[in-house]
C-alpha cells in the first residue's frame, strides 16, 4: 500500500511538472525565448541530456534548429525526408523513439532507408544514443520537431515520456500558430532590428543565446559586452519589437516616492518592473517584458492610477532603477544618512502643514534634518549650482528641482505634509525668521555646521500662492579659481584681457546676466595677478570664491556697509587692486571711477546685456563722461552656453542651408574664421551617452565680447554717442560679438547653434 501511494505521489509530481511547462509555453508571448528559459526544466522532466527544437524552413524544405543545447555547432539543418531521424519525424508526423541511434537494425525496423547521420557526432565529439522525436503540428500543418537526446540513466525513453513529448509538442504547435509565426518567423525575435540593420549578424545572435545561458546573463548584456552593441541600439530593437518607448537608467532620475509606497524590492525584482514617473493620471512603468500579462495585472493591482504607459527596459537597468529609487546601497558619503524612503518613513503620517500651530519643527525634526541634509548633499554630488524647493498648492507633492549646467531638472518630489517643516528647517539653518512667512528673506548656510561637508549656500525665501514659501539655494563654488587660459577666451580676447589686467590703473568691467560666470572670470583674473607684491582688496556680496592672499570683505547693506562704503575704506588701506562685486548704484560706480583715476586697478561687474550697452548704462546713471572715458580699460561681456559631450557628440556634414544660416547669424566677415563650405566642413550635434545622462551636453563654456577703451572709443564716450555707434566702432577695432564668438565655437565643435541662441540674441 505504501509503494502504491509513493508511485501515485511520483506520478502526480511528474504531471505537475509537465503541466507547469505546458502552461508557461501557452502563456508566453515569445515562444523562442520561453523555450530557452525552459530548457533545463524540460530536460529534467525527461531525464535527458540534450534538447533540440526545429522549425520548418519551407523555402528550402528543411527543418532548422532554433533552440538547442550544446555549443559545438551554431545551427543544425536537416532535410524533410525519410533519411534521418528528425527528417523522418517531420515528413511522416510520427513520434520516433530509438534506444540506440547507431543500431542499424533498429532504424531499419522503423523504415528500411532510415539512417543516423554520424557526421554530427564526428564534428562535435558527442555520442548520441537514445533519441525521442515528436512532430510539432497544428491543424494538420507541420511547424517543427521536438527532439530529446540521451537518457542520463541509460535505457529507452518510456511510453510516459513519449506521451509527454507529444503533449509539449502539441502546445508548441498552438503557441507557434497563436503568435502567427511560421517556421521561418520563429527564428525572429526582439533582436530583429539589430540583424535587419546589420548591427549584428544572425550568426552572432545564435552564438549569443547559448553564451548568455552558460554565463547566466541576459542576451542583451552579452550583446553589449561581447559584441559591442550599444545600449542605444539595444533600446531601439526592443522598442521596435514591443512597440513601446525604451527607458534607460539615469542616475539623476527623480525618485517617484508616492508611487513606491507599499512596493517591495524583492517583488519588483522578481517581476522585473518598476514605476518610473507619473504625468497627470498616467503612470509610466519600466518593464523587461511589456507584453507579460501577469506583471501588467500586478501593476494595476498595486499602483493606483487611471492609466499606465508600459515601457521596455533592460533587466539590469530595472535593477539599477530599483536600487536608485530605494537607495539600496545607502548614501555614499560621510553623513551616515539612510535613503530618502527610510527618512520619510520616520515621519508621522498624520502631520498636516495646514495646522497653524505646527509652523516649524515637530517631534519628527530628526527625520526632517536628515531629509534636508540629504537633499543638499545629493545636489552637491551632482554638481548642481542651485536647489529649488517648490511647495505646490493644496495636497500636491512639493517639488525639488536642481540646476545642472544651466538647465533645471527634476530631482524628486516630497509629500505635501512635510513642505512647511522643510522650509522651517532651511530657515533655521540660514538664521532666518521662521515666523515670518509674508516677506522674502535672504540668508546663508555654512553646511559644515550641520554635516561633514564643507560647502556654503546662499538662501532666498519667497512667499508664493497658497500660503506657501519657495526656497532657492545657490551652492557657492569652492576650490581654486579656473586658470585664465581655461576660460574659453579666443586668442585675441585672451591676449587683450591679459594686457588689461596687468595695467597699473584703470577700470575693467565684466558684464552679463545673473549666472553668466562674471565672478568666476574676475577671480580668475585676480588669481593671475595675485602676487606677494600686489595688495588686492575685494568687496563681495556674498564672498563666493576665496583665495589665499586676497583681503576679502563681505558687505552688509542692512547695517549700511555697502559697496561704496567698502570702497572708500579700501582707498585708506593702501590697495593696488580693488575688486567690487557689483556696481549697483551711482555712488559705487562714481567711487570706482575715482579710485581708478587715482592710480588703482578696479575690477567690477554689471548686469547688462552687451559691452556697448554697459557704456550707455553707466552714462545714464550719471557718470561724468570724461572721467569715465579716462578710467575705462575695457568691458568684457559674457554668457555661459552648454557644451556638447565629448564622449558622444556626433559629427555630421551640414546642408548648405544650415551653413548659410550660420553665416547669416554671424553677421560679419565669416571668411575671417577660416571655415568654408565644402565636403570637409563638419559640425557636431548632441547624441547622448551614460556620461552625460543621455542629454548630449556636459559642462558649459563661455562666449565673450571684449570692447577696448581705445582713443577713438574714449572720444565717442565723451560725446555720449549712441550705443549702435559704439558697437560699430568696437567691431571695427576687432571686437567679436557674443553671437560671433558662439558661432566660432560651433564651428570648432564645442557647442551648437541651439545653445548659442538660447543665451544671446545677436
Amino acid at each position: 500500500m505504501a509503494a502504491e501511494e509513493k508511485s501515485l505521489k511520483k506520478q502526480l509530481e511528474y504531471q505537475k511538472r509537465l503541466n507547469s511547462i505546458t502552461n508557461k509555453i501557452h502563456l508566453a508571448q515569445d515562444t523562442n525565448d520561453i523555450l530557452l528559459n525552459l530548457q533545463d526544466e524540460i530536460l529534467g522532466l525527461f531525464d535527458a541530456d540534450r534538447i533540440t527544437v526545429y522549425v520548418v524552413d519551407s523555402s528550402r524544405k528543411e527543418i532548422v534548429s532554433v533552440v538547442k543545447t550544446g555549443t559545438e555547432v551554431n545551427e543544425i539543418r536537416v532535410p524533410v525526408d525519410r533519411k534521418s531521424i528528425a527528417g523522418y519525424c517531420a515528413s511522416t508526423g510520427k513520434v520516433v523513439n530509438i534506444t540506440d541511434a547507431y543500431d542499424e537494425h533498429e532504424l531499419e525496423g522503423i523504415i528500411p532507408k532510415l539512417k543516423f547521420d554520424k557526421s554530427w557526432d564526428q564534428k562535435t565529439g558527442y555520442n548520441t544514443t537514445q533519441v525521442l522525436a515528436a512532430p510539432i503540428i497544428y491543424d494538420k500543418y507541420l511547424l517543427g520537431v521536438l527532439q530529446l537526446i540521451n537518457k542520463k540513466n541509460g535505457g529507452r525513453f518510456t511510453k510516459e515520456a513519449q506521451s509527454s513529448a507529444m503533449d509539449i509538442a502539441k502546445v508548441l504547435g498552438v503557441a507557434f500558430f497563436k503568435n502567427k509565426r511560421s517556421a521561418q518567423k520563429i527564428k525572429l525575435s526582439k533582436f530583429d532590428f539589430l540583424v535587419t540593420n546589420n548591427i549584428i549578424s544572425g550568426e552572432d545572435l545564435r552564438e549569443a543565446m547559448p553564451r548568455a545561458r552558460k554565463a547566466k546573463k541576459t542576451v542583451e548584456s552579452v550583446l553589449m559586452d561581447d559584441y559591442h552593441v550599444s545600449k542605444d541600439d539595444i533600446g531601439k530593437s526592443l522598442s521596435h519589437y514591443y512597440k513601446v518607448p525604451f527607458i534607460s537608467f539615469d542616475k539623476n532620475m527623480p525618485i517617484p516616492h508616492h508611487l513606491l509606497k507599499d512596493l517591495k524590492i524583492s517583488y519588483l525584482k522578481n517581476n522585473a518592473f518598476v514605476p518610473v514617473s507619473q504625468s497627470d493620471d498616467k503612470v509610466v512603468v519600466a518593464m523587461e517584458d511589456p507584453d507579460y500579462l501577469p506583471a501588467r495585472d500586478a501593476i494595476k493591482r498595486l499602483i493606483p492610477a487611471k492609466s499606465f504607459e508600459h515601457c521596455v527596459s533592460l533587466r539590469e537597468d530595472i535593477y539599477k532603477m530599483i536600487a536608485h529609487f530605494f537607495d539600496v546601497k545607502g548614501t555614499e558619503n560621510l553623513t551616515g544618512l539612510g535613503s530618502i524612503e527610510d527618512i520619510l518613513g520616520q515621519l508621522q503620517p498624520d502631520y498636516e502643514e495646514e495646522d497653524e500651530e505646527v509652523g516649524g519643527m515637530t517631534e519628527d525634526d530628526g527625520a526632517i534634518v536628515q531629509l534636508v541634509n540629504k537633499m543638499i548633499i545629493d545636489a552637491n554630488d551632482r554638481a548642481a549650482s542651485d536647489i529649488h524647493f517648490e511647495p505646490r498648492q493644496g495636497k500636491a507633492p512639493a517639488v525639488i528641482r536642481i540646476r545642472i549646467d544651466g538647465a533645471c531638472q527634476l530631482y524628486q518630489t516630497i509629500p505635501h505634509t512635510y513642505k512647511r517643516a522643510v522650509v522651517s528647517r532651511l530657515k533655521i539653518m540660514s538664521d532666518l525668521d521662521i515666523s515670518e512667512r509674508r516677506l522674502p528673506q535672504d540668508g546663508k548656510i555654512s553646511f559644515k555646521k550641520f554635516a561633514p561637508l564643507d560647502i556654503e549656500l546662499r538662501v532666498a525665501t519667497i512667499p508664493t500662492a497658497g500660503q506657501n514659501e519657495d526656497v532657492v539655494m545657490r551652492i557657492l563654488p569652492s576650490g581654486d579659481p579656473i586658470p585664465l587660459d581655461k576660460m574659453g577666451l579666443s586668442e585675441r580676447n585672451y591676449n587683450t584681457f591679459l594686457d588689461m589686467i596687468t595695467k597699473p590703473y584703470g577700470m575693467i568691467l565684466v558684464v552679463g546676466p545673473t549666472g553668466s560666470g562674471k565672478t568666476t572670470t574676475l577671480h580668475s583674473a585676480l588669481k593671475h595677478i595675485n602676487r606677494p607684491e600686489t595688495k588686492i582688496w575685494t568687496a563681495e556680496d556674498p564672498v563666493e570664491i576665496t583665495q589665499e592672499g586676497l583681503r576679502q570683505v563681505q558687505v552688509l547693506p542692512k547695517i549700511g556697509f555697502d559697496f561704496a562704503t567698502a570702497m572708500r575704506a579700501f582707498l585708506r588701506a593702501d590697495p593696488d587692486v580693488i575688486m567690487v562685486g557689483e556696481m549697483r548704484d551711482q555712488e559705487t560706480a562714481s567711487t570706482g571711477i575715482e579710485a581708478s583715476l587715482t592710480g588703482h586697478l578696479v575690477l567690477s561687474t554689471l548686469h547688462t546685456n552687451s559691452a556697448p550697452e554697459t557704456i550707455t548704462r553707466l552714462l545714464d546713471m550719471g557718470m561724468d563722461p570724461f572721467n569715465f572715458a579716462d578710467a575705462l580699460l575695457g568691458v568684457l561681456a559674457q554668457r555661459l552656453t552648454r557644451t556638447l559631450c565629448e564622449d558622444c557628440k556626433e559629427k555630421y556634414h551640414p546642408s548648405r542651408k544650415e551653413f548659410d544660416s550660420l553665416v547669416r547669424a554671424y553677421d560679419g566677415d565669416f571668411d575671417a574664421l577660416g571655415f568654408e563650405y565644402n565636403d570637409d566642413f563638419c559640425l557636431y550635434r548632441p547624441k547622448g551617452c551614460p556620461k552625460c545622462n543621455n542629454r548630449g551636453y556636459r559642462g558649459r563654456t563661455a562666449i565673450h565680447e571684449l570692447l577696448l577703451g581705445t582713443d577713438p572709443m574714449k572720444s565717442l564716450i565723451q560725446n555720449r554717442t549712441k550705443m549702435e555707434e559704439l558697437r560699430h566702432e568696437a567691431v571695427e577695432e576687432g571686437m567679436t560679438t557674443l553671437m560671433q564668438d558662439g558661432i566660432r565655437k560651433i564651428c570648432l565643435g564645442i557647442t551648437d547653434l541651439e545653445q548659442v541662441r538660447k543665451v544671446c540674441i545677436r
